[in-house]
């Protein structure tokens, strides 16, 4: 782990109420920004006051842990002025995390400068030099991505149903209870790909999700791991899909079938138990809803339960709740540590980031943790796309690789710009 060199002796961090700035989206100077939005509300990172690069977990080491350490002795020396004294003022950081401890990757991101609007107020925070708001705010054009092509990730289609195949062997010969398997795709542009233009998209198009951007990696996720205000934590757990319909009478028979499926609903109550387990030792109460309602987004249905509790400690911060949670059983499976294993031999990848922690965190603890899921990885004209669905005893290959299609379109339309939402159909089967 390291501090990018450079970083002043202390952080000088001022955060004042300002005019409402518009579509945040679009205060994004360049396409290297940081981004957490949701209905119009958030947060949005410009520049690089500081970089905290997170190694592995190693025998003596844990990545939350150092993080949080890092952190607290970056926020804790810093001189700040907050004037706005709501959760995200003051000095915050963006964050995102590998999926698989043994992964490199994770990293957190504290910004030169913040814009962020919550509940009809404004800010703009500065950090580090006192660099002038205006040159940061400076806005260059951003260029859509042309001329997309599309290949294959690790896997084909059939290798992966084949992967699926054995997992369900697997769990019904009762070594798992649940395991999720993903799947990457390649997209390459002719030019480089400016994430700003798919923030823009996704944001647009999908106004419930929180749509995030951290050092490259960009998506949409659904799945909010958890959102710390004082004492208070909010959770949305995720777990069982199914696709849209154009015509309003077989779309809400989708989504009473979705309801009454008996795989579906197993696979939500394990993701349910596993965040329960998680969270009872940290809180004084934890209250989730008896049953599953559905939570309805462009592209796709899902089983979903709000969970809401208290702190039993009110210094534990948004990031040690995250790293409590991390990995649910909605994208690791259970128990945990065998689905982990599995995962590992089976998707024949690393992950990276996808289905990891992404978020930000300000010097109070408070913050906003989501599963970056409907995402993909930047890098330059390239852009790698990651979906997957959780494989229980019932899980029929075709219906699970079809469901990662369809949570596939979420990107490809941030890519190209028109919806591949209604009867997605890969040409890499």
């Amino acid at each position: 782990m390291s501090i990018a060199l450079g970083l002043p002796p202390h952080l000088v961090v001022r955060s004042v109420p300002i005019d409402d700035p518009g579509e945040l989206v679009f205060r994004l100077p360049e396409p290297a920004g940081l981004a957490w939005l949701r209905r119009g509300d958030g947060l949005i990172g410009l520049g690089e006051a500081a970089r905290i690069r997170l190694g592995p977990d190693g025998v003596r080491t844990n990545r939350f842990v150092q993080a949080g350490n890092e952190l607290r002795e970056l926020f804790g020396a810093a001189d700040v002025e907050d004037r706005v004294g709501v959760p995200g003022s003051g000095p915050v950081a963006f964050g995102s995390f590998t999926f698989d401890p043994r992964s490199a990757g994770s990293v957190l991101v504290v910004p030169r400068a913040v814009i962020g609007r919550r509940d009809g107020r404004a800010w703009l925070t500065t950090i580090g030099d006192g660099a002038d708001p205006d040159a940061l705010t400076q806005v260059r054009p951003a260029a859509e991505p042309v001329d997309v092509r599309w290949g294959d990730g690790t896997l084909a289609a059939p290798d992966w149903e084949r992967a699926v195949e054995r997992a369900v062997k697997t769990i019904r010969a009762g070594r798992l209870a649940k395991v999720v398997l993903s799947r990457d795709l390649y997209a390459w542009a002719e030019g480089p790909i400016d994430p700003r233009v798919l923030l823009r998209r996704l944001a647009g198009r999908f106004p419930d999700c929180y749509t995030f951007a951290c050092d490259g990696l960009v998506g949409a996720t659904p799945e909010l791991l958890v959102r710390r205000e004082d004492d208070r934590i909010t959770s949305l757990v995720l777990a069982g899909s199914t696709s849209r319909s154009p015509d309003p009478v077989e779309d809400a028979r989708r989504g009473e079938a979705l309801l009454a499926s008996a795989k579906d609903v197993e696979e939500h109550k394990l993701a349910v138990e596993s965040v329960r387990a998680a969270l009872e030792p940290l809180c004084a109460d934890v209250r989730i809803a008896a049953e599953p309602s559905l939570l309805v987004l462009a592209n796709v249905q899902h089983l979903a339960s709000p969970v809401t509790g208290r702190l039993g400690d009110a210094r534990t911060a948004a990031l040690e709740v995250a790293a409590a949670l991390h990995p649910t059983a909605a994208v690791c499976g259970t128990p945990t540590p065998a689905a982990l294993e599995f995962i590992r031999k089976l998707e024949g990848m690393d992950r990276g980031r996808y289905a990891g922690p992404v978020g930000w965190i300000d010097a109070g603890g408070n913050g906003e943790w989501g599963i970056a899921l409907r995402c993909a990885q930047i890098d330059g004209t390239q852009a790698r796309l990651f979906a997957g669905g959780g494989i229980v005893a019932g899980s029929d290959p075709a219906a699970e690789l079809a469901e990662t299609q369809v949570k596939f379109s979420a990107m490809r339309y941030a890519l190209e710009g028109h919806d591949h939402l209604a009867g997605v159909v890969s040409p890499f089967q």
